[in-house]
């Protein structure tokens, strides 16, 4: 008997999830059980589970959509002169994914859905004139808004008050069996990129539905800390789900507490860009090309490649810029301090969903106001103008050299005192870390403002009254209407200046090993480090001007430098109990996925942390700079744009 527990023991010790081994095949704990049980109730409290009214009229309006689908179909096989045989077996079929799929939707989320229909029904007319129209006749849908020009066409539209994005992909078939297998490589024949982009949003769930409990307080906390829109570069439901998934992978008998608490310490690890991957890339006779840098440059400029596990393997993060990587992982980095001290119980789970500052954490902004004729109109070009907003980020990084940092708020809001319907959009803005700046120095961003607003203006469906306007506000000149209360309730300048630098004194004490009762001055700790940061500082932060043949240049060897996992090897790291992890994954390049010593990854990670530590007490330096000068965040920093617009 003790014999067969051993070789049990063993057998799922020895067994594999994914491209790596686990890093810890270890069960809860009782402080485990008893923060996930903490957790819940949190959850809870938060509302974050719907009534089993409101799951009830979730699956009539699936229901009713799927019979609307399946009388649209026969109606378009019947005009065209099919017969009543082929009418009566002519059929198209709902499949759903995303958070609802996954079980771990909110009150109020929409439905993310996938229609699936036969090859003579096509997308341009019969979905997008044909079945809008239906629904448009329909009493119980309203807000209908086609987004035929998205890279993945899109139906937006509330039935019975539950929100729906609907999709479709036309298939190579006559007609289409109620048991079809999406997953199934065989539905990709003789399809076009749009179908087969659908067909993946859908399909990888098929195969890898039940292989995690992903935990929907990470949604919470993306959209709290202000990082939770596809559409703008951040994360969306699908890339969170797949990052859970590794994680629970990497940790496959850890309780929901421990997997959250290990997903913001691999992630702050974790060295993009290398790929997030569930199991190894595939290929296939169809001949769809999938994610593989070594044969398509546009995927060697990917910063955060998180991999669609089914065929074709693509990349779900592609949007992630140079400026929502770096918000992205100071958000990783704020929520592992926080787990870290909740495993200390020095903070409550409340701690992690804390409202991110973001009209406190910059000095400068961009404002972009939306206006329109009406309120059908308003929603049409604000979802055309928040498509856009990522190529205004790459825009702004590349006529800058990447020195002037962008963050694109997702929040929108909304000023009611106008007399036409308007919503406005938020992006912060400053110079990067480490670069200097002669004083008075500024970065003009007229021309990369224009540029933004006549590629907007280009826009297919622009009807008179759609108007945008991009201005650039300081902190104290960000309107009322912002803020809950009416007016702004800020931080002072010392307060702010104390939290930052309290959070990145922790953060350094913690990175290089110094306990809390340190007997060492600051001021020792500074001198030893600052050398270091001169010494590795890269050439573009001495640059003291710009013109755009030199932004552009720089742009241009910046997307085509060699990314870290053409030249890294497999990094390894240790995790808190001593287990070693697999944290960079280009193993796939070479078939296999080796390990180093943990002594050479902390070589690596040596130079990376004094790096690290060097500018962020730099930053500390100066705000203690500006405090003293009474301008704190006056850094160098002013964008120039017409006030105009």
């Amino acid at each position: 008997m003790g014999s067969s527990d051993a070789g049990s023991a063993v057998s799922q010790s020895q067994k594999q999830y994914g491209v790596t081994k686990p890093i810890s095949t270890a069960g809860p704990t009782l402080a485990d059980l008893r923060r996930t049980a903490d957790l819940q109730k949190f959850l809870v409290d938060a509302g974050l589970y719907e009534s089993k009214e409101e799951a009830e009229r979730r699956e009539e309006v699936l229901g009713q959509l799927d019979r609307i689908v399946k009388f649209w179909v026969k109606e378009l096989t019947s005009r065209r002169g099919y017969t009543d045989q082929m009418v009566k077996a002519a059929n198209a079929i709902i499949f759903t994914f995303g958070s609802y799929r996954l079980g771990v939707h909110g009150p109020g989320a929409d439905i993310d859905t996938l229609c699936v229909g036969p090859s003579y029904v096509n997308r341009e007319e019969d979905f997008f004139i044909v079945l809008h129209d239906i629904l448009a006749e329909m009493e119980e849908v309203t807000e209908l808004q086609p987004v035929p020009d998205a890279h993945v066409p899109v139906m937006k539209f509330k039935f019975n008050g539950i929100s729906i994005d609907l999709l479709y992909a036309s298939i190579s078939l006559l007609v289409i069996p109620e048991d079809l297998d999406i997953s199934h490589g065989s539905v990709l024949h003789d399809v076009d990129e749009p179908t087969v982009e659908a067909l993946m949003a859908a399909g990888w769930l098929t195969r890898s539905f039940g292989l995690f409990p992903m935990p929907r307080c990470l949604k919470l906390w993306a959209k709290q800390r202000g990082v939770y829109s596809n559409v703008t570069g951040f994360l969306g439901g699908v890339n969170l789900a797949l990052l859970v998934a590794r994680i629970c992978q990497l940790y496959p008998n850890a309780l929901p507490s421990m997997l959250i608490s290990r997903f913001f310490r691999v992630y702050t690890q974790w060295r993009w860009p290398n790929p997030v991957m569930l199991c190894p890339i595939e290929e296939d006779e169809v001949g769809f090309p999938v994610w593989d840098p070594r044969k398509n440059p546009r995927d060697r400029t990917h910063l955060m490649p998180i991999i669609t596990p089914a065929y074709p393997c693509m990349n779900s993060s592609y949007n992630v810029s140079t400026s929502t990587l770096r918000v992205m992982k100071d958000q990783f980095q704020f929520g592992n301090e926080i787990c870290e001290e909740i495993e200390l119980n020095k903070a409550s789970w409340s701690a992690l969903f804390e409202h991110y500052p973001f009209f406190e954490a910059y000095k400068n902004y961009l404002q972009v106001d939306i206006v329109a004729s009406d309120d059908d109109e308003l929603r049409i070009w604000k979802g055309w103008v928040e498509s856009r907003l990522r190529q205004f980020t790459l825009m702004i990084e590349r006529d800058t050299c990447g020195m002037l940092q962008c963050h694109p708020y997702p929040n929108e809001y909304s000023d009611r005192s106008r007399h036409h319907p308007h919503c406005a959009f938020f992006m912060g803005l400053q110079r990067k870390q480490g670069f200097r700046v002669q004083e008075g120095q500024q970065f003009d961003i007229r021309g990369t403002v224009d540029e933004f607003k006549h590629s907007v203006n280009m826009y297919m469906f622009w009807n008179p009254g759609m108007e945008i306007r991009v201005s650039h506000v300081h902190r104290k000149q960000i309107p009322p209407y912002i803020f809950p209360e009416g007016c702004r309730q800020s931080l002072s300048t010392r307060q702010i200046a104390v939290q930052n630098s309290g959070f990145l004194e922790r953060r350094l004490k913690r990175k290089m090993g110094v306990e809390e009762n340190d007997p060492r001055p600051s001021n020792e700790k500074r001198a030893s480090t600052s050398p270091v940061r001169l010494k590795l500082s890269s050439p573009e932060a001495s640059c003291d001007s710009f013109c755009l043949k030199a932004e552009a240049q720089c742009g241009i060897q910046s997307a085509s430098s060699s990314p870290v996992w053409q030249t890294a090897t497999v990094s390894a790291a240790l995790d808190g109990s001593g287990d070693r992890s697999m944290l960079g994954m280009p193993g796939f390049l070479d078939g296999q996925v080796r390990s180093i010593e943990a002594i050479n990854v902390a070589n690596v990670n040596l130079q990376h942390l004094r790096y690290e530590c060097s500018a962020a007490v730099r930053h500390v330096q100066d705000m203690e700079e500006g405090l003293s000068r009474g301008k704190l965040g006056s850094i160098g920093l002013a964008a120039r744009v017409p006030s105009g617009g």
